[in-house]
């Protein structure tokens, strides 16, 4: 993908540049595991492609999120959470979003802790 901003965080994971516990890649998406887990499974889930929050796609990312919202099941299930998961997508500074690059939290397996 050709968009990155180059001091995103999650843009140098999504290259490459800084490791991360990839469990899901294909050519648009990116899987890996949150450092700081809340629950037993919590995964971000973020597009290679850069794009701030949600409050900034427009028309033109309704496809590209499209298809991402869908690739959220398989990801989940490969991590054992059959029975269901939590998705999150946090926007903005006011909304807790601490990396400016939108991604979904998948989160499940136990207890979600400091979600309610």
């Amino acid at each position: 993908m050709s968009e990155e901003n180059s001091n995103c965080l999650f843009c140098k994971i999504a290259q490459g540049e800084i490791k991360a516990s990839v469990i899901y890649e294909d050519p648009e998406f990116l899987a890996f595991k949150d450092i700081h887990p809340k629950a037993p499974v919590h995964i971000l889930v973020i597009p290679k492609i850069h794009r701030e929050s949600l409050a900034d796609l427009t028309e033109q990312d309704a496809e590209l999120m499209g298809r991402l919202t869908c690739k959220l099941k398989i990801i989940a299930e490969s991590q054992g959470l059959k029975n269901g998961f939590r998705t999150i997508i946090n926007t903005g500074p006011g909304g807790g979003q601490e990396i400016g690059h939108i991604h979904y939290h998948v989160l499940g397996g136990g207890p979600l802790l400091g979600f309610k």
